[in-house]
């Protein structure tokens, strides 16, 4: 029987990974080092979240470790939960709610991995409050082919504790971590919705609600154009004082196969953009909201990503530093509007100043802009190029967990660190997205 072949989500670069899966611990050093050997090199995949090349080993095997998914130790006094790696953050949720606790940081996804999550740093809604997820995990344990096990934490293997958060599965197997929770009292989100007309409405916006509320985001219309290029939607919100503790169950809508073409088009889009834009309030308007739908709106759709057809998406996510920020994006967004394409989802928030831990982490005080792109000839040829082009020039960076086309020059001077890692990095370990960008 042959192994089965995993993806990354946006099923672009197109390499199926063979599948090696571990179901415990004891099994990882064997299988390890048995891919390093007969192989030279494999790579850690969780759920198969990473959109770009990221998860995808050099070798086109990895070790799958979804099925490390037990918790180890919890402590609902204070709030800290041990689990392995490859537990979701929805099964995290799933124990820890009722409980009265939430994730300290969560990004636009549920369906992540607990390794994944550190492996990629991720950040959500409230960067400018409590930073990345990485600066609330205590400690972890790494396997590495050479020297076995070991933990890390900011006092034991410092040097490799600061290269794996954020260090793309390069540097060991996570095999389980312990994590710092947030206390809640409710589930529910107590927010505020509000559309703007222009860029320079959402900055404003942002200055003011960043410092009220600890979670804020931004919808953008990226096929507005002209005088209405940057309109979009705010939201910001806190987990509310009262109510229940409830948490959500699995997505009620699917997507059952993969159509032939994409469904998102330049007509769609801009259908959809100008009806979503004009059903929400022009005055500020509160509301209550479950946890699910606030930050976690793509995952009631079960296999969202097949809407996109056969050749998958791209997503591009960019950093620009608070300086550049307002006239970078004016100038991304009206390329992306004259190429047609975009995604019904494009988001738009700021990042604050907490330093985050990692050597190779994403963000930083800027403001970071998100979107899907059907897989099409132009994204690379054209598009990507004059985008990049853009953020080169504000001094701006991608995010390796969404890249699939990143020049290895922009990539070694966004994130000069790099050789550092590359010196930790695990000789078992290695990634398309590393051997695209570091050779």
């Amino acid at each position: 029987m042959s192994a089965p072949q995993l993806l990354s989500w946006g099923r672009h670069p197109p390499f199926p990974q063979t599948s090696h899966p571990c179901h415990w611990r004891d099994a990882l050093p064997e299988t390890l080092n048995a891919l390093f050997r007969g192989h030279g090199s494999t790579l850690p995949f969780g759920n198969g979240r990473s959109y770009g090349d990221s998860c995808l080993a050099a070798s086109d095997r990895v070790v799958h470790l979804r099925h490390l998914d037990r918790f180890i130790q919890a402590d609902w006094t204070t709030g800290v939960l041990t689990a392995e790696a490859g537990v979701t953050l929805q099964e995290i949720l799933a124990l820890a709610i009722p409980r009265g606790w939430f994730l300290s940081v969560t990004p636009g996804t549920q369906l992540i991995t607990l390794g994944g999550a550190i492996a990629n740093d991720v950040h959500g809604k409230n960067h400018h409050v409590r930073g990345t997820f990485g600066r609330h995990v205590r400690r972890f344990g790494l396997l590495r082919s050479r020297e076995g096990r070991l933990a890390c934490s900011p006092q034991d293997n410092a040097e490799l504790f600061a290269a794996t958060i954020g260090g793309l599965g390069l540097t060991g197997l996570i095999e389980w971590a312990e994590i710092q929770l947030l206390p809640i009292r409710s589930s529910q989100i107590d927010g505020h919705v509000e559309r703007f007309e222009t860029l320079a409405e959402f900055f404003t916006l942002s200055d003011e609600l960043d410092r009220q509320h600890e979670y804020g985001v931004a919808w953008i219309d990226c096929a507005a154009s002209g005088r209405t290029t940057g309109r979009g939607v705010y939201m910001a919100g806190d987990f509310a004082n009262e109510g229940t503790l409830d948490a959500a169950g699995p997505a009620r809508l699917a997507i059952p196969l993969t159509p032939p073409i994409s469904l998102i088009n330049g007509l769609s889009l801009r259908a959809f953009n100008e009806v979503y834009w004009r059903k929400h309030p022009r005055t500020r308007r509160n509301q209550r909201l479950g946890y699910a739908p606030f930050f976690y709106p793509l995952d009631g759709i079960h296999q969202w990503n097949r809407l996109y057809g056969p050749k998958g998406f791209q997503q591009y996510q960019c950093l620009i530093p608070h300086g550049q920020a307002q006239p970078a994006i004016h100038a991304l967004l009206s390329a992306i509007a004259a190429s047609g394409t975009g995604s019904f989802l494009a988001v738009l928030k700021r990042c604050g100043t907490m330093t985050s831990p990692g050597l190779l982490s994403f963000p930083a005080p800027g403001t970071t802009l998100a979107l899907d792109f059907p897989q099409s000839k132009r994204l690379d040829s054209r598009l990507f190029p004059q985008l990049d082009a853009i953020v080169r020039e504000a001094g701006g960076r991608l995010y390796p967990a969404k890249d699939a086309h990143m020049r290895g020059e922009d990539f070694r001077r966004s994130y000069p660190a790099w050789e550092r890692l590359e010196a930790l990095r695990d000789p078992a370990l290695n990634s398309r997205f590393w051997t695209r960008v570091t050779t």
